[in-house]
């Protein structure tokens, strides 16, 4: 999963990326409350992690224009030093869906994020079968059908579709497609996403009259669509 952390202390965010990143996930580190905001404007994260205070613009803050600004789903766990129970549920209250205090404990934070993620996105763990409509993924031979018709479709193909399936009415941003799909770890033209985002609309026949429709969201990404006649 994509996860933002936001700490103005650089050493507690290189740990907790460290962390985070050993258990599968793709961790995007700010140490500013307004280059978070800036980045949440245009990028996607299945997750923010948020310390209590930085300088510039505070966690509570950055909370409060995400929980204006953003899915309500999106999963925000916030780090404190302060252990009152004041503080805690005044950060609760605002809109956080757990906490940690400091220092951060390794397994404690892995076991919060995975319980926060595994609440948020039931469906990212993925069965053999998957049903939407008259589109059937059968994942673990990366096979898909359409009312019974096999479609042709490379790996690659195949897991764009299922991700776009995976995330129905999410604005996805074309850096976690790529992440999703081609990993953080490889330069891939952005004409590559975009031939493959054809390709799959075209094979799959994403129209209305067959209840998807595949969307471009303009300066930021895609958007897979469903159709209720």
């Amino acid at each position: 999963m994509r996860i933002a952390v936001l700490d103005d202390d650089i050493n507690l965010l290189d740990l907790v990326s460290s962390i985070l990143n050993s258990a599968g996930h793709s961790v995007h580190g700010f140490s500013s409350g307004k280059d978070m905001i800036h980045h949440l404007r245009r990028e996607s994260y299945d997750m923010l992690i948020l310390d209590w205070q930085v300088p510039d613009l505070s966690g509570t803050e950055v909370m409060h224009w995400v929980r204006e600004k953003l899915p309500a789903n999106l999963p925000i766990l916030f780090m404190t030093s302060r252990s009152g129970e004041d503080d805690i549920v005044a950060g609760l209250a605002a809109g956080a869906d757990d906490y940690m205090i400091k220092p951060i404990r390794r397994g404690e934070l892995v076991a919060r994020v995975q319980a926060l993620l595994r609440r948020a996105y039931p469906h990212q763990h993925v069965p053999e079968h998957l049903e939407f409509g008259n589109y059937v993924f059968e994942t673990r031979s990366a096979r898909l059908s359409h009312k019974g018709n096999p479609i042709e479709l490379t790996q690659k193909e195949f897991d764009l579709a299922l991700l776009l399936f995976r995330n129905l009415g999410r604005p996805l941003s074309r850096a976690y497609i790529l992440e999703a799909v081609w990993s953080r770890d490889i330069e891939v033209p952005s004409r590559t996403m975009d031939t493959h985002i054809s390709r799959v609309r075209s094979k799959l026949q994403l129209r209305p009259e067959n209840g998807f429709r595949l969307a471009p969201v303009y300066s930021y990404g895609y958007r897979l669509e469903q159709i209720v006649a």
